[in-house]
């Protein structure tokens, strides 16, 4: 599988500040875009699977609430957390 526990104990570590601060924000952010920068690859080569592509768009919607949250917050980490994942907007 693409998401084992040592690749998640990174993200959360890396963005979350130790491996098990998995309800920051964050974390939460950083772990979705890993996702969903999978299951994009995933739909450029199945393109007929919308199974996937509805799980795609919840993750997005996810997210975005997420860095909706995050932007109220704190901006300035939003827009440190924006730039560091390559994340458009």
């Amino acid at each position: 599988m693409y998401l084992t526990k040592e690749v998640k104990a990174e993200i959360f570590t890396k963005y979350g500040g130790k491996a098990e601060n998995t309800g920051s924000t964050e974390g939460q952010i950083a772990l979705f875009t890993h996702r969903i920068n999978h299951l994009t690859g995933h739909l450029k080569k199945n393109h007929k699977d919308f199974n996937t592509e509805r799980s795609l768009v919840k993750l997005v919607g996810k997210r975005r609430s997420l860095l909706d949250y995050m932007i109220k917050n704190d901006i300035v980490k939003y827009r440190e957390l924006i730039v560091e994942l390559g994340i458009r907007k």
